[in-house]
């Protein structure tokens, strides 16, 4: 079912509830809503029901919830050969939560254009109180000392909802990937959140699935009490024999 653009529900600026997300446009795919706020307890009801804010500078805070969705399954994260080649050099150290502020302001400056970047002041203001909070999380890619890729995004009890990554090098955001699918798969979780599929996420082993299939993973592993696997990305998880194509 999907409501007309010009019906589109306007939030108030202190609404913190949603409609339900089976509700977006179909055109443009999974608007759901416009307005609102940025405030965590806001963000973090979103997220919960499958929806997420993406706007630029020059819009309204919008809110959306796609049809289909791209998911990574952690333990199908697919590595390339030459990926498999760097992660088992190890020439690199993989942190988290370590540079939240820095990772998200590189996001920000990788996707920074003449039309603006929907990563604004607002969102990393936002985002970083999240962090503040323990439901928003980073992974650092560090070579020699120095910051050289990584991710953010937010937990969802058993869900991870990837925001966006980084790379200063070549497949330092992948290599952070790799270490942050790993763990999640260790520690329980069932699913990352990539939003919306490209042609880079599908060469990871993105998929994508109906809205109603991920609504009904997310609702049955929000309310999973996982720890942020802090151990598992504090440690090299790639020593010894060159893991397959897939992470198990």
């Amino acid at each position: 079912m999907s409501t007309e653009l010009e019906d589109l529900m306007i939030l108030a600026p202190d609404q913190v509830t949603f409609p339900d997300p089976n509700l977006a446009c179909s055109e443009p795919n999974g608007l759901l809503a416009a307005g609102g706020n940025l405030r965590p307890d806001t963000l973090i009801k979103a997220y919960r029901a499958g929806i997420f804010p993406w706007y630029e500078h020059n819009q309204p805070l919008l809110w959306w919830s796609p049809d289909p969705r791209a998911v990574i399954y952690p333990d199908h994260l697919h590595i390339s050969k030459s990926l498999r080649k760097t992660l088992r050099a190890g020439r690199y150290e993989v942190s988290t939560d370590r540079a939240f502020e820095a990772v998200i302001h590189a996001c920000a400056a990788k996707r920074n254009t003449a039309d603006g970047t929907w990563i604004t002041e607002a969102m990393i203001s936002a985002y970083t109180e999240l962090f503040e909070r323990g439901i928003a999380h980073s992974v650092e890619c560090w070579m020699g000392g120095q910051l050289a890729g990584g991710l953010y995004g937010i937990a969802a009890g058993g869900v991870f909802c990837g925001e966006s990554m980084f790379s200063w090098r070549p497949d330092t955001s992948k290599i952070a990937l790799a270490h942050l699918a790993k763990a999640l798969h260790l520690s329980g979780f069932s699913l990352i959140d990539c939003q919306i599929g490209n042609d880079h996420l599908f060469t990871l082993g993105a998929v994508m699935i109906d809205r109603t299939e991920f609504l009904d993973i997310l609702h049955s592993h929000v309310e999973s009490k996982i720890t942020w696997p802090i151990e598992y990305l504090s440690k090299s998880l790639y020593t010894g024999p060159a893991p397959g194509k897939h992470l198990r």
